[in-house]
């Protein structure tokens, strides 16, 4: 079916099969506009991504448009596409538009001077030159782009003995424990632990009734067939028991002190 046809035929119907054949027969208008706005990309979004969005936009323009008001749909839809494409540039690209616009003079100022100086080192004062900047200019968008670029966690990079690992492996995170808080915590529970198993057979009862059991005091009465107020004394006589051999073993263990 001729194109035109088969937009007569999509506008009557609006049949998804038709809309789907004209997406397909206009695809290689998205990777021409894709390879033409490759180079003045940020460096974080690839000739996919921009097919990616052009595509949206072949789309929307597919659905919108109106043969009947005379313009070509080539026309029409590079329009969209081409569009469509810039949009996702702007939004990642947070460099402001004047510093932008420098740095594509710089990239292409210094793509003429790579051919002239045939891979030979191109002097800082020429490029700047070139691109209509000053050095000092030259040197402050260099840093802006620096702090700019966008990696991906996922990226591998070498180490110095030349493993290999990705930037996610290395970045601390803020919501994993510290290392030296568990085992500090580890030794703390082994130290209760062994004060404990000093303590009479009694104290040991009445605090494993509390602590692990979660039994109330008149509760643990009951076990031991005592009054509230007793396990109460109970209770807290093993506390102060369980306090001294805790603070005993620091003695020990920091003589110092």
């Amino acid at each position: 079916m001729a194109t035109q046809d088969l937009w007569q035929e999509y506008q009557r119907t609006r049949d998804p099969r038709l809309r789907q054949e004209l997406i397909l027969a206009h695809l290689p208008l998205v990777k021409y506009l894709a390879g033409r706005l490759a180079v003045r990309v940020p460096a974080c979004l690839g000739q996919e991504d921009l097919e990616s969005c052009g595509i949206l936009g072949l789309i929307e323009a597919v659905e919108k448009y109106d043969p009947s008001q005379g313009t070509s749909f080539t026309g029409y839809a590079y329009h969209r596409i081409r569009g469509a494409m810039l949009d996702e540039i702007r939004r990642l690209n947070w460099v402001p538009r004047g510093t932008w616009q420098k740095l594509q003079r710089l990239t292409e100022s210094r793509q003429r001077l790579e051919r002239e100086y045939d891979g030979a080192a191109i002097p800082e004062e020429v490029l700047a030159a070139e691109a209509g900047i000053t050095p000092a200019e030259l040197q402050r968008i260099r840093r802006q782009m620096a702090q700019g670029t966008l990696i991906s966690l996922d990226e591998a990079a070498a180490g110095v003995e030349g493993e290999s690992f990705s930037w996610g492996e290395v970045l601390p995170d803020p919501g994993s424990p510290d290392p030296l808080a568990l085992v500090e915590e580890a030794e703390a529970r082994e130290l209760l632990a062994r004060a404990v198993e000093e303590l009479p057979e009694r104290d040991r009862l009445v605090l494993a009734l509390y602590y692990q059991e979660g039994l109330t005091l008149k509760e643990i009465g009951r076990v031991l067939d005592v009054s509230e107020s007793r396990v109460c004394q109970l209770h807290g006589r093993a506390i102060a028991r369980l306090r001294e051999k805790l603070g005993g073993m620091l003695l020990v263990g920091h003589p110092e002190r």
